[in-house]
Parts: structure tokens; sequence; C-alpha cells
């Protein structure tokens, strides 16, 4: 629960863009808005702000700020790293199929592992579960900056690597996400996981445009170090916060397979989970044409390891819009139909993308599927917070990142497949064109998400 009651807090000045005439400024109400969140983010002292005024009632709680701005340096850290790693192959290799085989070998140990990472994250405390993957993050990281300023890397060692930073993520994830409740209250869930979907993207606008100009300045050998470095803030974050890594309610005396069956059992019997689990997957599958950045960037657009960033980032620009707009609204109705036009909307903008020639427009097509992409997102993840009972969140994590996080990976190597036969703007537009039929078979399908509404 909140350090601090909504009602503890206050702003100066609730209205600072109105004009006279009594109507908002919106572009500068937009711009406030960012602003509002960075400096409640960095609020270390009991500033107050009432709950009538504030659009984001999640930072009234100190453990979320911590863990808030930690990961947000640390995810910024994490896309430099993704630029880095998709450009260092892309030259040492210059295969498509290389690229795709980058997120193969991310998927394969993600799969293996994660039904295991999510019954530990069910069984021993979260807190130091994660402390002891953050350091391991560290230590690949700082093999992967030596390796390369002593020129000794190869594709074979990235791949390698990568393929541990599979096993682990399969452990930290399920950790990771289940924390998010015990930092908030039930009421100000949509809005935790608006604004941790807005430190996402934030963080992959920054991201990718710092690793572009990192690697043009110094080379990827900087990015790495500077990833490794980014992993302690986290740690540092998860030493201060106040809750202990606990679990409700928790399972303890089941086995790992029988608590891993009681996941799939739990799953089975709700259709709005499984169903957006679905959803997630397909349109990851055949939506990811973020592996092919940078044949797009290099080959068709020639924009260079700087254009090569901003293309990564412009997905997350659209995120965060969609991000800050829906943190603002105390509810969202029809949950059901507008994730499905979400999903329309991206599938549709991932065609754009894969059409286009001209950079800007290649950048726009990107920025609407991000939108797209952002608003899905929250709804999903809202609905799997609030529908799963504490005890279970780690074992439901895990089997929804094999959707989730296998989708895009196995979705880059078949991106690349077909890239490598017929050509990456035809690759990228046929994954646009499937994501779209897989929302008219769902909708079709499975009728009652379109009538999903969240429970108050």
């Amino acid at each position: 629960m909140s350090k601090y009651s909504a009602q503890q807090w206050k702003t100066s000045d609730p209205s600072p863009h109105k004009l006279s005439n009594g109507k908002w400024d919106a572009s500068k109400n937009k711009i406030s808005c960012f602003a509002c969140i960075m400096r409640l983010s960095m609020n270390e002292k009991e500033e107050t702000i009432t709950t009538k005024n504030t659009k984001f009632i999640a930072f009234t709680n100190n453990d979320f700020r911590l863990m808030w701005r930690a990961n947000l340096l640390s995810v910024i850290g994490d896309q430099m790293q993704v630029v880095a790693i998709g450009w260092h192959v892309y030259l040492l290799t210059h295969s498509a199929l290389a690229l795709g085989l980058i997120g193969l070998s991310t998927f394969v140990p993600l799969a293996l592992f994660s039904l295991f990472g999510g019954s530990i994250a069910d069984r021993i405390n979260r807190k130091k579960l994660l402390i002891i993957i953050y350091s391991l993050y560290i230590i690949l990281s700082l093999l992967l900056a030596f390796t390369t300023v002593l020129k000794i890397i190869t594709p074979t060692f990235i791949f390698v690597v990568n393929i541990l930073f599979g096993v682990l993520i399969a452990f930290e994830t399920p950790a990771s996400q289940s924390i998010i409740p015990h930092l908030v209250r039930k009421e100000h869930m949509t809005n935790a996981i608006s604004l941790s979907l807005i430190m996402q993207q934030i963080a992959k606008i920054a991201g990718p445009s710092l690793g572009g100009l990192v690697i043009a300045g110094f080379g990827p050998g900087a990015v790495y170090f500077i990833n490794a470095v980014s992993f302690l803030l986290v740690i540092s974050a998860l030493v201060k916060i106040t809750y202990s890594g606990g679990i409700a309610n928790t399972g303890l005396k089941l086995s790992f397979f029988k608590s891993i069956a009681e996941g799939f059992s739990f799953i089975r019997k709700k259709t709005i989970i499984w169903s957006t689990m679905l959803l997630d997957f397909f349109s990851n599958f055949f939506g990811a044409a973020a592996s092919l950045m940078p044949i797009f960037a290099n080959d068709i657009l020639k924009v260079g390891p700087l254009g090569l960033g901003l293309l990564y980032a412009a997905p997350s620009i659209g995120a965060v819009i969609t991000g800050i707009v829906i943190a603002q609204k105390e509810r969202i109705y029809e949950q059901g139909k507008i994730l499905l036009f979400s999903i329309g909307i991206y599938a549709i903008a991932t065609i754009m993308f894969g059409l286009s020639k001209i950079f800007i427009f290649s950048f726009i097509a990107l920025i609407i599927a991000g939108a797209g992409d952002s608003i899905s997102s929250i709804i999903r993840n809202t609905i799997r917070q609030l529908e799963t009972p504490d005890h279970i969140k780690g074992r439901m994590t895990a089997i929804n990142m094999i959707f989730y996080k296998g989708g895009p990976r196995l979705g880059e190597f078949e991106a690349g497949v077909v890239a490598s036969s017929f050509g990456a703007p035809f690759s990228a537009a046929l994954g646009g064109i499937l994501t779209f039929i897989s929302v008219l078979l769902i909708n079709t399908f499975v009728p009652s998400i379109k009538k999903y509404k969240i429970q108050k």
C-alpha cells in the first residue's frame, strides 16, 4: 500500500495552462503532463497532490517511484544494447537471417525455462531473486564490452551471451511483474501500468537514439558497458524499497510440475486471459518488423546508425503519447472493443511501414504502430493483474511471457527468413496483413473479448 494517502498530495497550480476565456491550451497541457510525470517520479519528499487533481496517482507511493526511476535508466541501457547487438551482428555478418537468429537465440531458452521461472517467482522471495538476476545481467554485459574492446568478439559469442540473457529473462520477468501490485493500491493499478508503459517507451525513445549516437562515436563496446552500469541502479532501488519480496497465500508445498499445472489450469478457465495471450502472440509474431530495422536503415532508407536509432525510437513516441492520455483517465470503457481496435491500427501501420521507401513516412508509420500497441498493452496487462490472485501471478506471467516475449522473438526469426527470400519490405507488409487477419479471427471465434469490461 501507498506510504502516503492520496489526500496528502496537492498542487500549487492545478490548471496552469487555462486561458482567459476558460478553455485549455491543449498543446501546453500535454507538455505539462509529460513534465509532471518526470517531476513526480523524481520527488523524494512528502510533497502532496489531491486525488481529484492528480492524474498520476501511482506516484504517491515511494516504492513505485523508486522502481520507476531505476527501471527508466536501466531500460534505456537495455534498449541501447538492443540497437548495438543488431548493428554489431549485421556489421559482422551482413545477413538478414543472422538478425533473425538474434531473436531466436533469446526465445529458445526463454521458452524452455519460463515455466520454472514462474514457479520459482511464486515460491521464493522475489526481491532477493531479482537482485541475483540483475547481478548476472551486469556480468553478461561486461563480457560483451570487454570482448568487443579486445576485438575478439564473434557473432557466435554474441548469440551465446544472448542465450544466457534469455535464461535470465525467463526468471526475471515473472518476479518483476509480480511485485507491481505490492507497490500501489488496487484502484491505482491501471494508472501504475500506464506509467510503467510510459517509462518503458520513454526509454525506448531515448535508448535507441542514444545507442545510435554512442555507436557512431565510440562503437558498440561502449554501449555494452553503459548497460552494465544501468543494472546497478535497479539493484539499488530494490534494496531501498519497503516491500519485503514476500508472497501472499503462497503454494510452496506444491511440486514444480504441480504448481505449473495449476498455472495452466487457472488460465484455461479464464477466457479473457488466454484470448488476450493469443492476441499478444499473433500481433507480436506477425508484426515483428523491428529485427529488420538495420536493413531498412542501411539498404532501403539509407539513413545510417543515427537513422536506425530514430526508427527504433519511433514506436515509443506514439506509445508515450497514448500512455500519457490513458494515465490521465480514471477509467477506460469498452476495454474489449478498444483492445481489438488498437491492434487493428497497429497492423495497418505495420503494413504502411513495409511499403514505405521514404524515411519520414516510415517514421510516422512506426509512431502510429507504437500508439496502437501501447493501448492494447495497457489494457491487456491491467486485465491480467486484476484477474489473477497474488499466489499464482508468477506462473501466469511466465505462461504469458511465452506469448508476449516468444511471439516477437519467433517473429524476428520468421521475418528474417521471409526477408532473406523476398526482401525486408515484403516481410514487414506481410506481417501486418497477417496480424490484421488474426484480429478478425479472434473477434469471430472469441466474441466475449469484445464485450469485456473491467469491473470496479
